[in-house]
């Protein structure tokens, strides 16, 4: 998703957006996680739940991701941009078969706030599209590009039933090729409900999954996918972090 900056601009809604109400699925569709039908689903109540995200991709590189978490029994969360998804629909099906959740991050990475809202609707609606022809299963997540939403961003979102998906804990590895650094960063934003955001298009960010993998799970952390964390996200709203 490259540079994310959360402008105060953009963080003044969360009244107006606490209004919003869930949307129903078209017949033939779901919009449960994966999690929910093919793994055991966690009770982040109870446990001590981190959501790891990975945007911009499917890239050549999630296929490696998507083998070390699984080998880290590790669930996370992937922000599909549509076009890497159309390219690559085997990676998306097979997340999405491993028990990861797909989420929406636009069809071409534009700053929202910045669009109509016709635009809006359609960045959103094309990469929800792939995303349920690719899985079976509609997006219940979306995150808007540089973290940049408003009022009408969140009416867009709330009518295609996404929830709008930031980040407390930020690796910045986009800025920081560097693996050692993205690990640490990781690492030291490790709490309870924390959303960290990543990019699997970054070779140097896959290498840094292991160390974090074992470092959270060592800690008592459970990485599981942002709906889990949240439990029932509601379409619209602003979410940056789970229960703490």
């Amino acid at each position: 998703m490259r540079m994310k900056p959360v402008g105060a601009a953009f963080l003044g809604v969360a009244t107006w957006l606490s209004l919003c109400v869930p949307a129903t699925a078209a017949p033939g569709t779901t919009t449960a996680p994966a999690a929910d039908r093919q793994h055991a689903r966690v009770n982040c109540a109870k446990a001590k739940c981190v959501a790891l995200t990975f945007d911009d991709g499917p890239s050549s590189g999630t296929s490696r991701l998507l083998k070390l978490l699984k080998q880290g029994g590790a669930r996370a969360t992937f922000f599909v941009v549509g076009p890497q998804a159309r390219s690559r629909p085997g990676l998306v099906a097979r997340a999405h078969a491993d028990g990861h959740e797909i989420g929406d991050h636009t069809e071409r990475h534009p700053q929202l706030t910045g669009l109509s809202s016709g635009r809006i609707r359609q960045e959103l609606s094309g990469t929800r599209r792939t995303i349920t022809k690719l899985t079976g299963t509609r997006p219940a997540l979306f995150r808007p590009p540089y973290g940049a939403t408003d009022r009408r961003v969140a009416a867009e979102a709330r009518r295609l039933g996404l929830a709008q998906i930031l980040w407390d804990v930020d690796t910045r590895d986009w800025r920081d090729r560097n693996s050692s650094i993205v690990a640490r960063r990781a690492i030291s934003g490790l709490h309870r409900g924390a959303i960290i955001l990543m990019h699997d298009t970054h070779p140097t960010t896959i290498a840094a999954v292991p160390r974090i993998l074992r470092t959270a799970k060592a800690r008592g952390y459970t990485l599981v996918t942002v709906s889990e964390l949240l439990g029932s996200p509601v379409p619209g709203r602003v979410y940056r972090h789970g229960r703490r």
